[in-house]
């Protein structure tokens, strides 16, 4: 039987998000991938038990984990059951739902019909009461946003959200939602953005709508896609993210030789600061005061040992900041 290692809260730190009561792990644990029923499932087991015993205490879903569709949350519940079924108090759960789940007209985008039935879904697969987070996905030009966040306030009333947010939002949206929330006394805490240094696009406005909100964001696939590891310092191997052409956002050919040769300067600065590339990228991303955690994926248990390393050295000098800051833009 699991036990959790004892001192697993002394080997992370804990961040608030925003002006929120709520606090995360600096790493997270994301089940976008290799948690599906293609993937071996004493291997899931063993990635969430390794991260518990390393302080990492929410774990990252949505209704169309897999493959197949579903599949990581069904997958998650067992888990749920088998190891942590005394310890769900300690737990971080989110899900998500905005993407397509199921045919007809009901089964995707924002609207109240969709989203209610899919976390009463989500939580059927996870075997539980209610999610810590709920986010809607992504936005969706053709339903009123007021009909999408009232459906968010309708879940935390209903008490099956402690939590909501949004991701995959611009700032322009992001800040309507904020107020449509606010009107309805269910505050709007956290946004999931991608985020990392060669994807900068939430520092050009939506930062500042959540300082001035008071809301705070997880950043996910900070390691771009395995791009920001020294994977890729010696060109594209075979069995890589960017090989498998199935595998979205991250295609062979959408590596370019200039991001190559950033990704070869950053890992040699890693060097430097006696971290891997992957460390460092973290530890960059973490750097951003509205960011409270950065939201890994993994394939296997080493990767999330590797990436905790990175809360050892957070620290930038001014100097560094300004060399990444010369690699990333010149």
């Amino acid at each position: 039987m699991y036990q959790p290692a004892e001192d697993r809260y002394q080997k992370m730190t804990y961040n608030r998000v925003g002006r929120s009561g709520l606090k995360l792990p600096a790493i997270s644990l994301g089940l976008w991938n290799n948690f599906g029923e293609p993937d071996s499932f004493e291997n899931q087991r063993h990635m969430l038990q390794r991260a518990f015993d390393l302080g990492i205490t929410h774990f990252d879903l949505a209704n169309n984990y897999g493959p197949p569709a579903g599949s990581a949350e069904e997958n998650f519940g067992r888990i749920l059951q088998k190891d942590f079924a005394g310890y769900r108090d300690e737990l971080v759960i989110s899900t998500k739902a905005g993407f397509h789940m199921w045919d007809g007209p009901y089964g995707d985008w924002g609207s109240k019909k969709y989203l209610v039935s899919s976390l009463d879904q989500s939580l059927s697969r996870m075997g539980l009461d209610y999610v810590d987070i709920f986010y809607h996905h992504r936005p969706d030009s053709e339903t009123p946003l007021e009909e999408t966040m009232a459906t968010l306030d309708l879940l935390v009333k209903q008490g099956k959200a402690l939590y909501v947010g949004i991701s995959n939002y611009n700032a322009d949206e992001t800040e309507k939602a904020v107020e449509i929330l606010k009107e309805q006394k269910t505050p709007f805490i956290i946004h999931q953005a991608s985020y990392s240094m060669l994807n900068r696009w939430i520092e050009d406005g939506l930062t500042d709508v959540l300082e001035d909100a008071g809301a705070g964001a997880i950043a996910f696939v900070p390691l771009a896609q395995g791009l920001l590891t020294n994977k890729y310092t010696g060109g594209i191997p075979r069995d890589s993210r960017a090989a498998k052409s199935h595998i979205p956002f991250l295609n062979e050919k959408d590596i370019s030789e200039d991001v190559l040769n950033r990704v070869i300067q950053l890992n040699e600065m890693a060097r430097l600061r006696d971290q891997s590339l992957a460390q460092m990228a973290l530890a960059w991303v973490l750097r951003q005061g509205v960011v409270s955690s950065a939201l890994i994926g993994a394939s296997r248990v080493s990767q999330i040992e590797e990436n905790v390393k990175a809360l050892d050295r957070l620290d930038f000098t001014p100097e560094e900041l300004a060399k990444i800051e010369s690699i990333l833009t010149n």
